[in-house]
């Protein structure tokens, strides 16, 4: 299956689509706490479960809880595409006239959910964005980084990122009907979502630690990451390369004519030796970065010409929203029982293919 999906859209219906890759420790607590949440909605709802090429039990446990919760929808893709497209896919396959789009860690609380539906009625938004005022559970150096990217690429970029927001927003159909179209390869989701446009509303909130598991997301990641916003965006970098450039040959040709009047004013004594090897290295070494730099933008357009999908889906169970409210998960002894019972045979064994 390609990357579009033909979907038809139920304005009353508010979908939340959650990418999962190796959720199994957590994603029990995270559908019994959004169940609660949804229980609760007025409208109806639905689940987007994305499972993005899980190596551990977390595609076992979905289908429990599909066998529990008919409002879910399971999206299997056939490896592991990163979140990016996994988010994609989520997207294309929501029905709702309102996207939630939340990470299945706890990190981002459910309960903030009534809180961006209020705001997108009553401001009559097209995006509610989460914007995160704490991060429990980062260290300082994460906390640092993070800070630094927003600002960075903002200063880099024409287009402004909201500072501080994650993934975690509600979209409405215009919104996702317009992030859907752009398929390019390279995705970074928090710009696409801000290129858009429309009107756009924050709602800040504290961020909690992870419930369980372990993030997927190191610090290599987190640089490609960047690498990714910052190249998708902004040619600011091809741009300083040339200035470096112009810079040096500037200083080049001003020493140059220094040590021609000082040849010709006093001789010509024998430069030093280490002085020279500096200068020779450290022109190597611009020349490297922006070759890497050149070779960055590149690499993107060979990806782009590919024109491949963005990802192939494995099976589909679509979930059912004819019931108003979800059913609350809480208090479910006989799911906690067996996901219990799954954690130490299976959260190290790759599902079988299909569901």
């Amino acid at each position: 299956m390609n990357d579009m999906s033909s979907t038809s859209v139920t304005p009353e219906l508010i979908s939340i689509v959650v990418p999962t890759y190796n959720e199994a420790e957590g994603i029990a607590e995270f559908h019994r706490r959004v169940s609660d949440v949804r229980a609760k909605l007025p409208e109806k709802s639905e689940v987007i479960y994305v499972n993005d090429g899980s190596r551990d039990g977390t595609l076992t446990i979905l289908r429990l809880l599909r066998e529990r919760d008919p409002t879910i929808a399971i999206i299997n893709l056939s490896r592991n595409f990163g979140k990016e497209i996994a988010l994609t896919a989520g997207l294309d396959y929501s029905h709702g006239g309102a996207v939630i789009v939340i990470d299945a860690d706890l990190q981002d609380p459910p309960e903030l959910i009534p809180t961006l539906i209020k705001r997108w009625r009553e401001d009559e938004a097209d995006v509610v964005f989460a914007r995160r005022f704490s991060r429990a559970g980062e260290s300082w150096f994460k906390k640092v980084t993070a800070y630094s990217f927003y600002r960075v690429i903002n200063a880099l970029s024409r287009q402004t990122v909201p500072l501080d927001a994650g993934d975690f927003r509600l979209l409405s159909r215009r919104a996702v009907g317009a992030v859907t179209i752009l398929r390019e390869r390279h995705r970074f989701m928090k710009g696409l979502f801000a290129w858009i446009g429309f009107r756009q509303v924050a709602v800040p909130y504290e961020r909690d630690r992870r419930v369980a598991g372990a993030t997927k997301w190191n610090y290599w990641r987190l640089w490609n990451l960047s690498l990714e916003g910052v190249t998708s965006f902004t040619i600011a970098p091809l741009k300083v390369s040339t200035y470096i450039g112009l810079c040096t040959a500037t200083v080049a040709v001003l020493y140059g004519i220094y040590m021609l009047g000082r040849t010709i004013l006093f001789g010509n004594p024998v430069p030093g030796y280490p002085s020279l090897l500096v200068i020779i290295l450290f022109l190597g070494g611009v020349q490297l970065v922006s070759l890497g730099i050149i070779g960055e933008y590149v690499g993107r357009i060979f990806n782009e010409t590919k024109q491949r999908p963005l990802y192939l889906v494995d099976a589909v169970v679509p979930g059912h929203t004819d019931n108003t409210n979800a059913p609350s998960l809480s208090g479910d002894t006989t799911l906690e029982m067996v996901v219990d019972d799954l954690r130490p045979k299976e959260l190290n064994e790759v599902p079988p293919a299909g569901l």
